[in-house]
């Protein structure tokens, strides 16, 4: 039956069962929401290897005193799961995963297109065996199309899917995002569309495929920059810190540094302008379109205006102005914010090797009218490959 629930909130998705088949980020991803969700996961890995990320580092962690090195890319995405290494080959190893299989909600892959059906183990198949079961597929450019079952990974998609073009400081600078963000969203989207299949199974009774890809994935959020092209027939060009349609929107220097602001609508700039002694009826520059037709003079001039304040001193004004404004946080500074301890954003789990550690935290929050918290609680740490193999061997009856 696997570990047993550490005390807590069990969440919404508590007794639903996740079988997880997919390996590196989308999947994982999307799996470790349904986990921290209250879902119980089951992840199947390869014998001797395990997920690939298992072995992308470094870093590497390793347990005091010697043992398995740990991957900090594996302990991102795998909170909330069990680990079983099975090897989809070997007609024993298969039945304990249709025992699993038999038994689950929710399975998610994110093989190439073709894999599952040559092992036996199509969709299609396993939806006949469990008609119950929602299954979720993600790949890289989609199933069909004309180069469906292409193989993805994310900075070839955020390319392919327009993202580079919108990133860096300029239309010859093309920058992948920071994060591997095709695959976060893949995985999103995916869970999202998992929890639309258990809603619409409550009606109907029976599950259905789920489907999306890295390029789906990356192409929904185009947001404006998609109907930028689509209806105005104008391409979205990187341009740095400043934001296309705005401004004053964006990165601007300051005497020691840099701050972040946000001037969203005309009654801002004129409270802006008057924070700072700018005449917001400027010729040229008094409506938002004009100060987005002539960007560069919009930046000269409130650069010209913080060249003397200090980064703490000019957050101050800006915030007594009423100003949207922010510094750039490096990681270890965002982790050490005490507004992001307040947000859950922080979990502190015994990992079953190398004992406590602190780990990013799930996203959402959940509460009761009258502002009582439900958040899932009670999260465990990141499996060892096979952490969890015998006793899930012994529930199928395959021990």
């Amino acid at each position: 039956m696997g570990p047993e629930q550490d005390e807590g909130t069990a969440g919404p998705l508590a007794g639903v069962l996740v079988v997880d088949l997919s390996r590196a980020l989308a999947g994982p991803h999307a799996t470790m929401m349904l986990g921290d969700l209250g879902a119980r996961v089951v992840k199947v890995e390869a014998p001797g290897r395990g997920d690939d990320t298992r072995g992308w580092g470094p870093p590497f962690v390793e347990p005091d005193g010697g043992g398995e090195r740990e991957s900090t890319y594996f302990l991102s995405a795998n909170r909330n799961k069990e680990s079983i290494a099975l090897d989809l080959k070997d007609d024993a190893d298969r039945a304990v995963l249709l025992g699993l299989v038999d038994r689950a909600d929710v399975l998610v892959e994110n093989f190439r297109t073709g894999v599952l059906e040559r092992l036996g183990l199509g969709l299609d198949t396993l939806l006949e065996r469990n008609p119950r079961l929602v299954a979720l597929s993600i790949t890289g450019f989609g199933h069909d199309g004309p180069e469906g079952g292409r193989a993805g990974y994310d900075q070839i998609a955020q390319g392919e899917a327009g993202l580079m073009s919108l990133t860096g400081s300029g239309p010859d600078d093309p920058q992948r995002v920071g994060t591997p963000i095709a695959d976060l969203l893949a995985g999103m989207y995916g869970a999202y569309g998992v929890l639309a299949a258990l809603h619409e199974r409550t009606r109907t009774g029976v599950g259905q495929i789920v489907r999306t890809s890295l390029l789906s994935a990356a192409v929904g959020v185009h947001a404006f920059q998609g109907t930028r092209w689509t209806v105005a027939g104008e391409v979205g060009r990187a341009q740095g810190n400043h934001h296309p349609s705005i401004a004053p929107y964006g990165l601007f220097r300051c005497a020691d540094g840099a701050v972040q602001i946000a001037v969203g609508s005309e009654s801002l700039w004129s409270r802006f302008c008057a924070a700072f002694g700018l005449d917001p009826d400027r010729p040229g520059l008094a409506t938002n379109a004009e100060r987005v037709a002539r960007r560069e003079e919009t930046v000269a001039l409130v650069e010209s205006a913080f060249a003397t304040w200090s980064t703490e001193e000019l957050l101050e004004r800006l915030d007594d102005a009423g100003i949207p404004a922010g510094r750039v946080r490096t990681l270890d500074e965002v982790y050490g914010w005490a507004q992001t301890e307040s947000q859950g954003l922080l979990l502190d789990v015994d990992h079953s090797t190398l004992g406590r550690v602190r780990l990013p935290g799930p996203p959402l929050r959940f509460f009761e009218a009258g502002g009582v918290e439900r958040t899932p609680s009670g999260h465990r740490a990141p499996p060892t490959l096979d952490q969890h193999g015998a006793a899930l061997r012994a529930w199928v009856g395959q021990a």
